[in-house]
């Protein structure tokens, strides 16, 4: 797939100042392209369309919010990840970056029940320097390489801060992919108490994934082909060294970064 570009005679790549950006992932054989509704719409109709799809085989249709979301409006980008007949076969989408905690409707679930008042306290001490959400992932339940390719998704997660000029990504997850986040550098906000969102089903935690120390926590592969996906995307990787992952007892290397 050719990355489309979205406003001849600018230097910079970023989709927040009128381009595309995109890369390849080696491991799964999908092309990701990150761009707007606005200038990619009909990517963005096939984006839905396969979100609603996803969403409904798992009933629970009603989180993606799909008639308030339509115009794309609230999105200030999405990444759309194609097969080789450029069939659209994942993606996500992001809001941000945010200037207060009332605009957070992902909040919500946790009103009312042990945790909200901290973790309220965790955004608002983080939207300063700039927080951005990824919402709406999904993953055709019938592609090729589906855990690889889920996996590329975790990683664009990580990568919309750095699109968007924030420092923080965030996301409210099931608690059964936080080891497929981790491994992108996502660390769960352990202090907070899951909640059973959309239904009883599941197990919903917030968590984090920080520009500056990301690296720390990434896997070693996974870090890797973020830097070379950064590269291509156009962005300049985190200028420090890589520390070796600090290992502890049920993940609680990372629980002060989750605060």
């Amino acid at each position: 797939m050719t990355v489309e570009t979205i406003a001849v005679g600018h230097e910079d790549p970023h989709p927040r100042h009128g381009r595309a950006a995109g890369f390849r992932d080696h491991v799964s054989g999908y092309e990701f392209c990150a761009t707007t509704p606005e200038h990619s719409p009909d990517l963005w109709h096939r984006y839905l369309t396969g979100a609603r799809e996803a969403y409904r085989h798992f009933g629970n249709e009603e989180v993606l919010e799909y008639d308030t979301i339509a115009d794309g409006s609230s999105t200030a980008l999405f990444f759309a990840a194609t097969d080789t007949a450029g069939a659209v076969v994942g993606g996500l989408r992001v809001q941000g970056p945010y200037t207060g905690v009332t605009e957070i409707d992902s909040l919500r679930p946790w009103a009312g029940r042990p945790g909200a008042a901290d973790l309220n306290l965790m955004m608002a001490r983080r939207l300063p320097r700039g927080v951005v959400e990824s919402r709406a992932a999904w993953v055709d339940r019938r592609a090729a390489r589906r855990n690889e390719l889920a996996a590329a998704i975790s990683r664009c997660i990580a990568h919309a801060p750095h699109l968007l000029g924030a420092r923080y990504g965030f996301a409210t997850v099931a608690s059964f992919t936080t080891e497929r986040h981790r491994a992108s550098g996502g660390v769960v906000a352990q202090a907070i108490p899951s909640v059973p969102y959309p239904d009883e089903r599941y197990r919903t935690v917030p968590i984090w994934w920080d520009t500056s120390t990301y690296p720390v926590f990434a896997d070693r592969l996974q870090y890797l082909m973020m830097r070379g996906e950064l590269r291509a995307m156009g962005l300049a990787e985190p200028r420090f060294s890589r520390p070796a992952r600090p290992l502890c007892h049920g993940g609680e290397e990372s629980r002060s970064h989750g605060r």
